[in-house]
């Protein structure tokens, strides 16, 4: 099977063809470094990505701005946004606070982007 896919790993969006046999990806050409050939392999064999989101705090309508600490296999995207989704935090928060760890048992904490006192 071909693939072609568009970079996202810097601004230069190099247009990569890759040929995948349905076990591993046999050749992939068109990026110009090495995250380029990286991204391809990744994102034809187990697709990541990382998870920006709101979550809940006890006491006020503002939420809370959170992320994964890392890229999480895109099947569990939508899994995790709900636990997030249903969470509520209890301040102080800061900046790094874990607020959920292993989401959907995916190895990966969600953390505070900012600070609520």
């Amino acid at each position: 099977m071909k693939y072609e896919l568009t970079c996202i790993n810097c601004p230069m969006g190099c247009r990569i063809t890759a040929d995948y046999d349905g076990h591993e990806v046999t050749n992939i050409q068109g990026f110009t470094c090495a995250r380029g050939k990286a991204y391809a392999q990744t994102e034809i064999t187990d697709p990541t990505r990382m998870v920006t989101a709101l979550a809940g705090v006890e006491g006020t309508h503002v939420p809370l701005s959170v992320k994964t600490q890392s890229p999480i296999r895109k099947p569990l995207i939508f899994d995790a946004l709900k636990v997030i989704r249903e969470t509520t935090v209890q301040p102080p928060v800061h900046i790094g606070d874990v607020i959920i760890e292993n989401i959907c048992g995916s190895g990966v904490n969600v953390i505070a982007t900012e600070n609520i006192d």
